[in-house]
């Protein structure tokens, strides 16, 4: 599973925007604004998640799981999981 926050995460890295997302992934824009608009985990037609996670690894980014070590060399990230901050 790839969640809202993986996805505009990955884009960012590559420094692409939804439009060239879609194109790479062979899927329409709006499918993309709207998987990026999911709370959580993206939801949608598995084929076009599927596209969409198979053009995100061609470009370079690798999707950690959670609670999944990440067996791959270079640099990446992770979000912690949340913890409560004292006055907020």
């Amino acid at each position: 599973m790839m969640t809202a926050a993986q996805m505009r995460a990955a884009r960012a890295l590559l420094g692409i925007d939804q439009r060239t997302l879609a194109e790479l992934a062979g899927v329409s824009l709006p499918t993309i604004q709207r998987m990026e608009a999911s709370e959580g985990n993206v939801r949608g037609v598995v084929e076009s998640l599927t596209r969409v996670v198979e053009a995100l690894d061609r470009a370079g980014v690798e999707l950690i799981g959670e609670n999944a070590p990440s067996a791959g060399g270079g640099r990446g990230l992770r979000l912690k999981p949340a913890r409560p901050v004292d006055g907020v």
